[in-house]
């Protein structure tokens, strides 16, 4: 078979994939585009598969990125199915089981993969992950004929699928090796609030424990060991401890990479000319660290980067980093980067489940988590944005109008 030449080939058919092909041809970009995708489906949504989705108040038909319309009028090419087996940087090429891809320029978008629970009966039939639509359907089938289930891993996506499980009225149990939920990726005064609903919801948390083995019976699961030696008896188990980049691609290349992620610049550039890295698979710096950022917001900055770059336009200013999650009947958001605060202030209360943390370092804003405050959340991102002055007393003081001390500073 003959190379296929592209002017642009993006590996991976992921929000970041599908926003680079898109946004290329927003900015001119006239080659042909090639998208490979490893998956059977055509690019989907992945936030609602541990929201809606699970519960049910989402259906398949709501799910695509863009409708098929979107990539033949675009004159983009979706080849599904399709799995890079490597990259041939200094010819340009990438090679596939099916066939050799020329390109002029690339972008990786090739995301993650669940962190697999490496104890004994993690492959047990009742274990799950949730990382994909084919994932998701097996969970949410399973979902129907079970009664109880540990959910191990307490980040945003255990949680999630431990308030979806509740939702669809199994008994709950969730594990977490650390000391609080979101240890990650939370502060603790917001992960102290949702650990505390779980519970009021009916979740049993346990906090500093973790799971030894999974114990089966005839192939199938019956029950969790801890480390303690307890055994919790469960008919669904789902593991929801992270996950891992993948960047092996871009690792037998030769980019440069940190801990397994491909490291890129303001414009999502790699260290080779001509080739882009966004989504999950990618770090840039932030506050003067490499960081690898898990949001849909995240990606899609990072794809219109490189494809502002990969069609000579001045990169898009670097924007505030975003996030959210819903659960049960709240929805998180979260804006900046909290890590290194020294001081937070508490607009609104907890006991409503209607408020805003404000989290500052040097009586300088960084960043705000907000339940159910949208107007809050928004008004916090446009701040951090222009790095308007706000005194942690102005934060808590609910007569203080953020909107206007927006407008002041837009002003000046």
């Amino acid at each position: 078979m003959l190379p296929v030449t592209a002017g642009l080939v993006i590996v991976g058919a992921s929000y970041a994939g599908v926003q680079m092909a898109a946004t290329a041809r927003d900015l001119g970009f006239a080659e042909p585009i090639l998208l490979l995708s490893e998956e059977p489906h055509a690019p989907y949504q992945k936030p609602p598969l541990s929201k809606g989705y699970l519960s049910g108040k989402v259906d398949d038909a709501a799910l695509p990125l863009r409708g098929e319309a979107f990539f033949t009028e675009n004159a983009i090419d979706l080849v599904c199915n399709t799995r890079v087996a490597a990259l041939d940087l200094a010819g340009r090429r990438v090679l596939t089981a099916d066939g050799v891809y020329g390109f002029r320029k690339l972008m990786l978008a090739t995301g993650s993969r669940p962190r697999r629970l490496a104890i004994p009966g993690a492959d047990l039939d009742g274990v799950h992950v949730l990382r994909t639509l084919d994932d998701a359907r097996a969970l949410r089938a399973a979902m129907r004929q079970a009664e109880r289930a540990v959910v191990v891993g307490g980040g945003y996506i255990g949680l999630e699928i431990a308030s979806s499980l509740i939702a669809a009225g199994l008994a709950v149990m969730l594990l977490e090796a650390a000391d609080q939920v979101l240890a990650r990726v939370a502060m603790p005064p917001l992960a102290r609030y949702l650990a505390r609903k779980h519970r009021e919801k009916g979740v049993a948390l346990r906090l500093g424990m973790t799971a030894k083995a999974i114990v089966g019976d005839a192939g199938r699961v019956q029950a969790v060991e801890c480390d303690d030696g307890r055994q919790i008896p469960a008919d669904l188990v789902v593991i929801g401890i992270g996950a891992v980049p993948n960047g092996e691609l871009a690792i037998d290349a030769g980019l440069a990479t940190c801990s397994g992620v491909v490291v890129v610049d303001d414009r999502a550039q790699t260290s080779v000319p001509d080739v882009f890295a966004a989504g999950d698979c990618a770090c840039a710096e932030q506050g003067g660290r490499l960081i690898r950022l898990e949001s849909v917001q995240n990606a899609g900055d990072q794809a219109r980067a490189a494809a502002a770059a990969a069609t000579g336009h001045a990169p898009p200013a670097r924007p505030v980093p975003w996030f959210w999650s819903d659960q049960y009947d709240f929805k998180v958001q979260s804006a900046g980067l909290a890590a290194g605060y020294d001081e937070v202030a508490m607009r609104g209360n907890a006991e409503s489940d209607r408020f805003a943390l404000f989290y500052f370092r040097g009586q300088r804003l960084i960043a705000v988590d907000t339940v159910n405050r949208p107007g809050d959340h928004l008004t916090a991102r446009k701040l951090l944005a222009r790095r308007a002055p706000l005194t942690p007393q102005q934060a808590a003081d609910e007569s203080t109008d953020l909107r206007a001390l927006l407008d002041q500073a837009a002003a000046t």
